[in-house]
């Protein structure tokens, strides 16, 4: 069997301020943005791995969520615990220092006990998006 990641789908809130984020502070190339009953979806993905992209869309679009469970993810999202995203540079420092005039930090570049180096920011919707240093 052979299988190779396609997508994955983060949360967004604010569909301008995603592509600011996702097209301008990190540089993705935007695939498509679909817009249907008052929602909007938006596909991006790094020039580098042209098969791979992130689905940013509402969570409201999710089928079968109720207003309860709607809640405790907006909360969720406003603290960064409900979503992440962990992103590969070989220059950590040059996009820490890019990014972060751009994007809220969470944590400086750090080399992390588990063998890593990396920092971490919030996007606009709150998921947490780490940046590892690869080696």
């Amino acid at each position: 069997m052979t299988l190779t990641v396609h997508q994955t789908f983060l949360p967004h809130t604010d569909p301008d301020a995603s592509l600011a984020f996702y097209r301008d502070a990190l540089g993705f190339e935007v695939h498509s943005q679909v817009e249907y009953g008052g929602l909007h979806w938006i596909t991006v993905g790094s020039v580098q791995q042209g098969g791979v992209s992130i689905v940013l869309y509402p969570p409201a679009a999710t089928p079968g969520v109720t207003p309860d469970e709607g809640r405790t993810i907006a909360e969720m999202m406003a603290k960064g615990t409900y979503a992440a995203l962990v992103l590969a540079t070989p220059d950590l420092d040059s996009t820490f220092e890019r990014l972060q005039a751009q994007a809220e930090v969470v944590q400086e570049p750090t080399e992390q006990p588990y063998g890593v180096r990396d920092c971490a920011f919030r996007d606009p919707a709150g998921n947490l998006i780490r940046i590892q240093e690869c080696r």
